[in-house]
């Protein structure tokens, strides 16, 4: 049975990043942000290639970070950002996930939408 990249995405327990993004531009964007305080949103999307996917892929990967699958990121999932895309990965630092969310939460209101 095939499975699209939307099936995974319902699915995000069957689903891994490198189903959509190639694994030498995730360790590529890692290797960029390896030690704490250096993650730039706009960088390592672009690196990952996240920056180049359509609005559909972006909203399926939303799914997949969304751990609790609530429709929303709070800064608790953020935090474990990277370690969706490789599990050995860092925790982003509490200046990094503040970054992240004010660069992505569009009302304010302590969340990221998929929307």
């Amino acid at each position: 049975m095939f499975l699209t990249f939307t099936s995974l995405a319902l699915m995000p327990w069957k689903m891994s990043i490198t189903d959509v993004l190639s694994a030498d531009d995730i360790a590529a964007a890692l290797q960029e942000c390896q030690d704490p305080d250096t993650f730039e949103p706009q960088k390592f999307f672009q690196t990952s290639g996240l920056a180049k996917m359509s609005a559909s892929q972006v909203k399926d990967v939303f799914r997949f970070i969304d751990n609790d699958q609530s429709g929303y990121l709070d800064e608790e999932e953020l935090k474990f950002f990277l370690q969706k895309f490789e599990s050995g990965a860092r925790e982003l630092t509490e200046s990094e996930t503040k970054s992240l969310m004010a660069a992505a939460d569009n009302d304010g209101d302590g969340k990221i939408g998929a929307d």
